[in-house]
């Protein structure tokens, strides 16, 4: 039985020291710049959550093998009927399909990489139109969406290295071709993208390259070891991604540990999937977006007082009862209006 004690002592060690990260719970406050209209969610905010209720409950139906493709295609529609002025080009980006998206007036020389979240294992260019439409309409800039590989059919490095490409890419094509140099570039992404977002301007500034003039992340997932205290807290008010991830909250995390290492390969500690454990100074100005009631508040918290403590210019920007990026919401709620205007000013402000 000595072997046995032995292996377990091994892995408590791995567990402890690979998979969990160190504690970030001196980073939960300040709590940033925060927006309230009322001590209780509006009936716009209501509906919202009315219309999310109704698609959790069409992703539910058929057998679980079903439900990741009835998903994707919710999420791919759910910008379907839009009005949307900007005009949406197809575009390969190197083997990654991509599309462009512009605004009326938008430079083409002002280019913003967008990457779409879903949980990396759903999202894709069209189903975040509202918010590349409106992207590029608040920062007059040439908008590229790019359709990263998905989990489970691909590992998560596969998504992270696609990111990587288009960076590079985006740096010498726009719209026009490889027509000139980018005079502005800017890296957007939400939720996981938000999270690939995060983690690239990190591995930009690590390769000597040329860093994006500034960076915005909605509802960005930033820790991948769950440590996030708002995980739990917000479970039940976070409309979007409680009764989606509702079980995870009663999965020991050491088991979820492992699991996300069996899936990915990659510690969930590591600063490739987990950014906020990776050194954060000298990175361009972030803005970071996310809602007090939402379970990855404290991702996004954690985050910015992380990366202000290293020096980075990093703000967070935080709104009441809002749901997971509620951006996408334009121009029906309020907060998604209020909180564009405020994306449109921080990028003026940059460039």
């Amino acid at each position: 039985m000595a072997w046995l004690f032995v292996l377990l002592v091994a892995l408590t060690a791995v567990t402890l020291v690979h998979l969990r990260g160190s504690s970030l719970r001196q980073f939960d406050s300040p709590p940033g710049q925060r927006f309230s209209h009322g001590d209780e969610p509006s009936e716009e905010h209501d509906a919202v959550v009315a219309s999310l209720q109704v698609g959790a409950s069409n992703m539910r139906r058929g057998s679980r093998s079903q439900r990741l493709a009835v998903a994707r295609e919710y999420m791919d529609n759910i910008s379907q009927g839009l009005q949307l002025d900007a005009t949406i080009t197809p575009v390969d980006v190197q083997g990654i399909p991509a599309e462009w998206v512009l605004a009326p007036g938008a430079d083409p020389d002002r280019r913003v990489l967008y990457i779409h979240g879903g949980a990396f294992m759903m999202g894709s260019p069209r189903s975040h139109r509202n918010i590349t439409n409106r992207f590029s309409e608040v920062s007059g800039a040439a908008v590229l969406a790019i359709d990263y590989r998905l989990m489970p059919e691909n590992t998560r490095m596969a998504g992270i290295e696609d990111c990587r490409n288009a960076y590079l890419w985006i740096l010498d094509n726009g719209p026009a071709g490889a027509s000139a140099p980018a005079q502005r570039v800017f890296v957007g992404g939400d939720s996981a993208g938000g999270n690939l977002a995060l983690s690239l301007i990190a591995w930009v500034r690590d390769q000597g390259l040329r860093a994006p003039d500034a960076a915005v992340a909605l509802s960005p997932a930033t820790d991948s070891t769950f440590g996030s205290p708002s995980l739990k807290r917000n479970l039940e008010t976070d409309a979007m991604l409680g009764p989606t991830f509702s079980i995870l909250a009663r999965v020991p995390r050491p088991l979820l540990w492992w699991l996300s290492w069996a899936q990915a390969r990659i510690s969930p500690a590591n600063p490739v999937v987990s950014p906020v454990y990776g050194d954060l100074s000298g990175l361009p100005p972030v803005l970071v977006h996310a809602s007090e009631a939402e379970m990855l508040y404290g991702d996004a918290l954690r985050y910015v007082n992380r990366a202000r403590a290293e020096g980075s210019p990093a703000r967070l920007q935080s709104w009441a009862h809002m749901v997971h990026v509620w951006h996408m919401f334009y121009p029906q709620l309020t907060e998604a209006r209020e909180a564009w205007d405020e994306i449109g000013k921080f990028i003026a402000e940059v460039g």
